[in-house]
């Protein structure tokens, strides 16, 4: 049998070629009592004293190398300074960075700790970000001078928080992130934490509500390593080098990128770009020698725009990943063309993350499908009432616990969760179905999640938004087909005063919007109406303002 912890399976698989069905049939989830991510991405690797980690390429022609030993020692300094500060097992430290070296090791240093992260998109606004800081009860914030401004203006609002730490310079109010690292020790005992014990809690945009908090164990990481290895055609591999334009504050990040690559040793390469350039990710993945990235599928379409890259930059890239939506055949067609490689199409989800991938090296890609069950994951396409349907027959795609990459809970929503499985399946509310060489295929959404760009947006916190603005009575929010983001975020607003429609107030409340949450969820349409398709029992029918959209863009 192939085990799956430490390295027997990506060996055993490297020196011995199998077929996926091999694979499969052979593979065992060997998950120990005791794992911390902390260790397994940095300790088991710090003896090593000039192995490279990270690179981060500041855009401003200086860069930093990192070593695994130097983020261990660095990790430890801040684990203990945190400890000092009162941080303790299962307490909650937010991290509220860019792609930069300090992220992960702030990750590492509250994973030593038996801490919990909550890692918040740069792109926050205050609303966003004050509601997730008091929901996770946030004790301590990590950030940046680029970021801390904002939430100091709002500190008052977070009562929970008790220390601001800045990375990169001193500001009154807060902790400096160098002085407590020179003040600390470089020696740590890291926590035993179980496999199961909680290690992060990873926010999900909700249709019906607020933003839920995925509440994920230390196990999740070993979850992932088996999707991870055959999207990139059965990473690691001799001088692998990853990156990714990703948020590494979104879940495909985090732990499609960052953390397995440094668990397998692989160097990761860091790079700031708060607007995704084309040409820049070219010329960077040349500057640097990147043989492995994940991209989100919105970033390869635009990347299609430019002609003949491989005449134009020195690329040696070895595997192309993507998940979030569907690629289309186009886009898998031009990754081969101009890549001259197969891209791996993957899905996920926050709960259950890299459940099914395409393998190119194992078998020929099936367009518009999201792969095969990765070895390890149940996964299947079920009823309403969780019996498992034949292929061919639309349905569910559901995966069965117990499942080390799937999520303990909802943070305080026990209801929430428990809503989440039917019987032992986990729902994941998107439709499709099998085929009969074993491949899903991806229908669509079962719920009102609109999957723009890669981002999964809930459209009920930015009506919550909009309806605060004066002259807003209601709102809905909806997808839009978009040809390069899938989805595009729209609003059906509902005015107290109908006369003030017009160019001027959509700006408006598109400004409205940006300035209180992340910048990917403001409404590129806005359309005024009188009144909205209503349920008997008073809640608006966002499917049917949804269906009237496609129907418009189909003309």
């Amino acid at each position: 049998m192939l085990s799956y912890y430490r390295d027997d399976f990506w060996a055993t698989t490297s020196a011995h070629p199998m077929s996926y069905e091999e694979i499969d049939r052979k593979f065992v989830w060997d998950v120990p009592e005791r794992f911390n991510i902390g260790q397994e991405v940095c300790t088991r690797h710090a003896s090593k004293r000039g192995q490279l980690a990270l690179v981060y390429d500041r855009g401003d022609g200086h860069h930093e190398k990192w070593t695994f030993w130097e983020m261990e020692q660095t990790s430890n300094r801040l684990a203990n300074a945190l400890r000092g500060l009162g941080v303790d097992r299962g307490d909650r430290v937010a991290v509220f960075l860019s792609q930069c070296p300090e992220l992960p090791i702030a990750h590492i240093a509250a994973y030593k700790l038996g801490a919990i992260v909550v890692p918040l998109f740069t792109l926050f606004g205050p609303e966003a970000f004050v509601y997730r800081l008091n929901d996770g009860e946030a004790k301590v914030l990590i950030t940046d001078h680029e970021h801390v401004g904002v939430v100091m203006d709002h500190q008052t609002e977070m009562p929970g928080l008790k220390r601001i730490i800045v990375t990169d310079g001193r500001v009154p109010g807060t902790t400096f992130w160098g002085d407590l690292l020179s003040a600390a020790s470089p020696e740590f005992d890291v926590f035993p934490t179980r496999a199961d014990d909680p290690a992060i809690i990873i926010y999900t945009s909700g249709t019906t509500g607020a933003p839920k908090g995925a509440l994920h164990a230390h196990r999740m990481l070993l979850g992932h390593l088996p999707g991870v290895s055959l999207s990139h055609d059965l990473m690691p591999a001799p001088g692998d080098f990853i990156w990714t334009p990703a948020d590494w504050a979104w879940i495909g990040g985090m732990y499609d990128v960052l953390f397995p690559a440094l668990y397998w040793g692989v160097p990761v390469l860091a790079r700031r770009m708060p607007k995704f350039d084309p040409e820049e990710a070219f010329a960077l993945m040349a500057k640097w020698g990147v043989r492995n990235v994940f991209f989100p599928p919105t970033a390869l379409k635009m990347m299609r725009g430019v002609t003949n890259p491989r005449d134009r930059w020195n690329l040696d890239l070895r595997t192309v990943a993507s998940g979030g939506e569907p690629l289309g055949e186009q886009t898998m067609e031009w990754g081969r063309e101009a890549l001259g490689l197969t891209i791996n199409e993957f899905y996920g989800q926050t709960e259950c993350n890299l459940v099914l991938t395409n393998a190119g090296k194992l078998y020929p890609p099936t367009p518009n499908s999201a792969g095969r069950p990765v070895p390890g994951h149940v996964v299947r396409i079920i009823d309403e009432n969780g019996t498992e349907i034949p292929p061919g027959e639309v349905g569910e795609i559901a995966v069965r616990r117990p499942d080390p990459v799937m999520f303990l809970e909802y943070w305080k929503r026990p209801e929430a969760t428990a809503r989440k499985f039917v019987g032992d399946w986990l729902r994941t509310g998107d439709l499709g179905y099998r085929d009969e060489n074993g491949n899903f295929i991806f229908i669509g959404r079962d719920d009102d999640i609109i999957s723009s760009a890669g981002y999964r947006i809930g459209p009920a916190e930015i009506e919550e938004v909009l309806v605060k603005h004066p002259s807003v009575l209601m709102a809905a929010v909806v997808g839009t087909p978009d040809p390069v983001r899938g989805q595009a975020v729209k609003a059906f607003i509902k005015l107290s005063d109908p006369a003030q429609a017009g160019p001027a107030l959509v700006r408006e409340l598109q400004d409205w919007v940006k300035t209180r949450l992340a910048a990917y969820e403001y409404p590129r349409e806005i359309e005024f109406v009188e009144s909205f398709p209503m349920t008997p029992s008073g809640k608006i029918q966002r499917q049917v303002l949804r269906k009237q959209e496609e129907a418009k863009k189909r003309q």
